[in-house]
């Protein structure tokens, strides 16, 4: 059972207020959408969760346990900008991210290989990063992330560089994790991915407040920003 939470998490960036006095928690087997207009927040808050920045107030905890601002281990990410090995070909980028989780040296090429093949890129195992399309460097990061079989996988907008087929098949792949047991948090603009998940989290601008509550039944919620 893992439980990832924060109180009173409080952020600020270039002497604005980002994110104020959130308090959320997810645990194993739940989806949270974050859901918000661009620039209130959702990036940072991942950021934050990951530990690849530092709050300036409040904490973030991993099953009750008080999290320092590094790198989490059991943590997949995909980020906005994909964090890619440009010059890797698409197989050595999630194999170098299972090799730096301590997965076994023999087994990571046919794991990289089964997660591209899991995100349609069957056949661009060889092609370079910077030879592959927007979309298809949105899976192979999606694909790293998911082949670490992570405890707590967080995905910002994971979806928005693919098409209708893609984008069911990415949100398959992603959606897997919290059926094995897994905390799943997703920062999206896309009604289908909000609806897929459990509970919401609206970040509003300003000095409006987040909360949180549960997913709405279909479509996207509505009365929120």
């Amino acid at each position: 059972m893992t439980t990832l939470s924060a109180t009173g998490l409080r952020y600020e960036r270039d002497g604005r207020v980002i994110l104020d006095d959130l308090e959320f928690s997810v645990s194993s087997g739940e989806r949270l959408a974050v859901l918000g207009p661009s620039g209130s927040g959702k990036t940072s808050l991942l950021a934050l969760l990951a530990g690849l920045t530092k709050p300036n107030a409040g904490e973030i905890r991993v099953d009750d346990v008080v999290q320092e601002p590094r790198p989490r281990k059991g943590f997949g990410l995909v980020l906005q900008g994909y964090g890619l090995v440009s010059l890797l070909t698409a197989a050595e980028n999630v194999e170098a991210g299972l090799r730096a989780a301590g997965y076994d040296a023999s087994k990571v090429g046919p794991m990289a290989k089964r997660a591209l093949l899991d995100v349609g890129l069957d056949g661009h195992e060889d092609a370079l990063i910077e030879e592959l399309s927007g979309g298809q460097q949105q899976r192979v990061a999606v694909a790293r992330a998911v082949a670490l079989q992570p405890d707590v996988l967080l995905a910002d907008e994971p979806t928005a560089e693919q098409d209708p087929v893609f984008r069911a098949l990415v949100l398959s792949r992603l959606l897997e994790v919290s059926d094995r047991g897994g905390v799943l948090v997703l920062a999206t603009h896309d009604p289908e991915v909000a609806r897929r998940c459990t509970r919401t989290l609206h970040i509003r601008p300003e000095s409006e407040l987040p909360d949180v509550e549960p997913a709405p039944s279909g479509g996207w919620p509505t009365g929120r920003s």
